[in-house]
């Protein structure tokens, strides 16, 4: 490392700081790639936190990634509330068949003790591992979801929206258990190695949910939820729309928020100033078929548009990198990065007059 070159952790608190870095940080986040490089099925991968903890820090050296993921998947918080999760060969796993099926099961819930879980101690030694293997020069990142979002495995999505839509208010009881849940998870994620947490709300999109929406229920719960986590988030729309509801967003407390590849990232960066660091929003599904010139080309078009003056992660817009997109475009992505992610990029302008 070169006299100026500042470690992950420095990169990504300057950014977060909404400075300028050395060069913009990468978030790369693979997970189910971990079992193919360390040569075994994906459920015995996810039951394992050495192979996890092992694969992540050979991707942050092939990739040269500012970040190591401490998740698993996300199938691990609804196993806590009596779930089963699914396992694929080649996909992430899912949650199984719904815990609860009409408002009157919610009485029957208790929230969940992290310790009486192996999905979620297996994830809490992930991250200690992560944290032993890096010290204090690289941010672990760890997830919750967002108490609005977890019913989507507790009840189904079909019978939750109808909830959500006909009868929010007998939802109360489900999300006050999700909230006490989700603070709890939180925070022994950031005991046990984690630096920063994802809070994950695809629901709370305007993918899904109308803005009216997201403000009624939403925003209040994220705030209380927010303030109640003693360490960094970010908030995580998992590929959903956010625009009509920044303002929302940033107003929940959130260290950052993660902007769809479906939006305009240029318009984001001017809709929140210098008020909240984004990242985004490299499409992990289009990547699949990208060659080495449209992956540069995308990462140009993004660090340009949100780039100039910090503030900015490249990262893919989901929060998991799909299982069939070719390691030769994560190295493409990796390359392009240190190629025109250095600060000052005084290359922005000449390429935004010429797009």
């Amino acid at each position: 490392m070169s006299p100026d070159e500042m470690t992950s952790l420095q990169r990504v608190l300057a950014t977060l700081s909404l400075k300028e870095p050395d060069r913009v940080p990468l978030f790369l986040l693979p997970t189910v790639q971990g079992a193919t490089e360390m040569g075994v099925p994906l459920r015995d991968y996810f039951h394992t936190p050495s192979l996890i903890a092992e694969a992540q820090v050979c991707f942050r050296e092939r990739y040269r990634n500012d970040c190591l993921y401490g998740f698993s998947y996300a199938a691990a918080e609804f196993e806590a509330f009596g779930g089963d999760a699914l396992f694929y060969d080649c996909a992430p796993p899912n949650a199984g068949a719904p815990v609860l099926h009409t408002p009157d099961d919610f009485a029957r819930l208790a929230v969940p003790k992290i310790e009486d879980w192996p999905a979620l101690c297996r994830t809490l030694e992930l991250q200690a591992q992560l944290r032993r293997a890096v010290g204090g020069d690289v941010p672990v990142i760890g997830v919750v979801m967002s108490p609005v979002s977890l019913p989507v495995m507790q009840l189904g999505f079909p019978a939750y929206l109808r909830l959500l839509m006909e009868q929010p208010e007998s939802l109360t009881p489900l999300f006050e258990i999700n909230e006490e849940f989700c603070v709890a998870w939180a925070n022994a994620q950031l005991a046990a190695g984690a630096d920063a947490l994802v809070y994950y709300d695809p629901v709370g999109s305007c993918t899904i949910i109308e803005p009216a929406h997201y403000r009624r229920l939403c925003a209040p719960i994220a705030k209380r939820v927010l303030a109640r986590i003693k360490g960094p988030t970010a908030t995580h729309f998992a590929s959903g729309r956010s625009f009509n509801i920044l303002q929302d967003v940033v107003e929940t407390g959130t260290g950052g928020v993660v902007v769809s590849g479906d939006e305009d990232l240029a318009a984001i960066k001017a809709a929140v100033g210098n008020r909240l660091p984004i990242l985004g929003n490299l499409n992990g599904l289009a990547m699949r078929h990208w060659d080495a010139e449209e992956t540069e080309r995308q990462v140009k078009n993004a660090i340009a548009a949100a780039g100039v003056g910090g503030g900015f992660i490249l990262t893919d817009h989901h929060g998991e990198i799909p299982f069939d997109v070719p390691e030769r475009v994560l190295i493409w992505i990796a390359e392009s990065v240190e190629r025109w992610g250095r600060y000052p990029l005084t290359w922005v302008d000449a390429w935004r007059a010429q797009h």
